[in-house]
């Protein structure tokens, strides 16, 4: 949902159109709606939730948490199911600290975050974590 309202507000601004806070609290209030439906209890105060969220003041800062998550999944499934070379490369990857941009430090680690292939093991892995619960919850019922 942050997400999509950090989108939503980028794509308003590049439009040209001004980020009034009615505007704002329209929108949020929508995909409060949208993503919590009837189970969310709307009051007038979450209208207003978004401006006390320091994310949407930085460009797209809630879309690192999805890459954190998909660098953090590739290198456990790199190490976990890897030989000597992968667990070394790890190693290298923790003694680097930050000496240089995270996006580098991942290649040493044998992660490439400017391919596709960990973004799409992490949206996997999500859909079947997904599958599983409802499988779970099917067989309660």
């Amino acid at each position: 949902m942050f997400a999509e309202f950090e989108l939503l507000i980028h794509t308003l601004a590049e439009q040209e159109i001004p980020l009034t806070p009615a505007l704002l609290r329209q929108e949020y209030r929508k995909l409060n709606q949208k993503y919590f439906g009837p189970s969310l209890v709307i009051d007038d105060e979450i209208d207003i939730e978004w401006a006390r969220i320091p994310h949407f003041y930085y460009n797209f800062y809630v879309y690192q948490y999805a890459t954190g998550i998909s660098a953090a999944l590739a290198l456990t499934e790199r190490v976990t199911h890897g030989g000597d070379k992968e667990r070394e490369d790890y190693l290298a990857f923790l003694k680097g600290g930050s000496s240089r941009f995270p996006i580098d430090m991942l290649k040493v680690a044998g992660i490439n975050m400017l391919e596709p292939h960990p973004i799409k093991a992490a949206i996997a892995r999500y859909s079947n974590l997904l599958n599983q619960l409802s499988d779970l919850l099917g067989s309660v019922r």
